[in-house]
């Protein structure tokens, strides 16, 4: 039995191709070498404009499980996604599942693709390291297959399964390290604020300033229409050089926007102003003595995820893993705390 994810059928593909379901099945299955080349040709431009995606076939389908799970990350050029996948993938591997990793690029489109071939293959579970709102989300929320939702909470604003560490609380302590250390003209540049860390992570830090008495409207904010967090930071960085008067801290939602804030600063030949991120890779230890930021541990986050696929019911649930801010003032100073 065949069938698939997008509402065609392995007979409708058969008729437009003008071949058996027999043949359409070697075909599709890789085992194409009894049709010539023709016959192949048109058995898969068929499927294409059918849209049609043959579900699993074999075990998967005798007991309606599947060892497979779906994992669509947002950018996997991004080192704490590209992280995430890694420790998914080891602690997939000791339950005896297969992982399958997908870049949406962020795209809604392409998300929709991915999410459509999983449920054709009958994945036994999706994991979405940050997530967008997209109709084949919207049509899988809720259904029978686990959604488990990474850093980003669910686009929605539903509950869920989550997994993600408190970014309220991060950014308030990142405010209070910044004027602690004796700043006072505090900027912020973030990523797209659709993303739910991002607006939280923003939303505390302005919070805490203004609980220390520094207001609103003093507080510089930064972003560029870009998805590389890089050039979100080199070209808000260059805005930030422009001013009038210079900011003594620059608060960034991820260590990448800090990167690239860094490099432009450098550029221009002056001392960079105190910066802070979010991730913290082990790496900055050795390349960027510069950097404060905070320590998110991405490689528990694959038993985080297991163990609320594991649970016997699909309440929403979240795992909230503890962060730590990892305090850098040059080549000779490092400590967290």
């Amino acid at each position: 039995m065949t069938r698939s994810g997008a509402g065609s059928s392995i007979k409708a593909v058969a008729a437009l191709a003008g071949v058996s379901i027999a043949t359409v099945s070697r075909v599709v299955n890789g085992v194409a070498n009894k049709a010539s080349a023709e016959t192949t040709a048109r058995v898969r431009s068929a499927v294409a404009a059918l849209d049609y995606r043959p579900a699993s076939a074999g075990r998967a389908l005798r007991q309606r499980t599947s060892r497979l799970v779906a994992v669509l990350a947002a950018n996997l050029a991004n080192p704490a996604m590209a992280a995430i996948a890694a420790s998914a993938e080891i602690a997939l591997r000791k339950r005896g599942l297969v992982m399958v990793l997908c870049d949406t690029h962020d795209r809604p489109a392409l998300q929709d693709e991915y999410l459509k071939e999983m449920q054709a293959q009958q994945a036994r579970a999706i994991v979405l390291l940050a997530a967008v709102e997209s109709p084949m989300l919207a049509a899988m929320r809720g259904g029978p297959t686990p959604i488990v939702f990474v850093n980003r909470r669910d686009p929605a604003g539903s509950a869920g399964l989550h997994v993600g560490i408190d970014n309220a609380a991060a950014g308030r302590e990142v405010a209070v390290h910044c004027l602690d250390a004796g700043a006072r003209t505090i900027a912020i540049i973030h990523g797209s604020l659709a993303s739910s860390a991002t607006s939280e992570r923003v939303r505390a830090v302005r919070e805490a300033l203004a609980a220390r008495g520094v207001p609103h409207a003093s507080v510089v904010v930064e972003t560029a229409e870009d998805d590389d967090h890089l050039a979100i930071g080199y070209r808000s960085a260059k805005r930030l050089l422009e001013r009038s008067s210079p900011v003594d801290a620059v608060i960034c939602t991820s260590d990448l926007i800090a990167f690239g804030a860094h490099r432009r600063y450098v550029e221009d030949g002056g001392a960079p102003p105190r910066l802070v991120g979010f991730d913290d890779s082990p790496l900055n230890d050795w390349i960027a003595p510069w950097l404060t930021s905070v320590r998110i541990p991405y490689e528990n986050y694959g038993e985080a995820i297991v163990s609320l696929l594991a649970a016997d019911d699909r309440a929403p649930a979240a795992r909230i893993v503890p962060y730590r801010l990892m305090v850098r003032d040059g080549p000779s100073r490092n400590r967290g705390r």
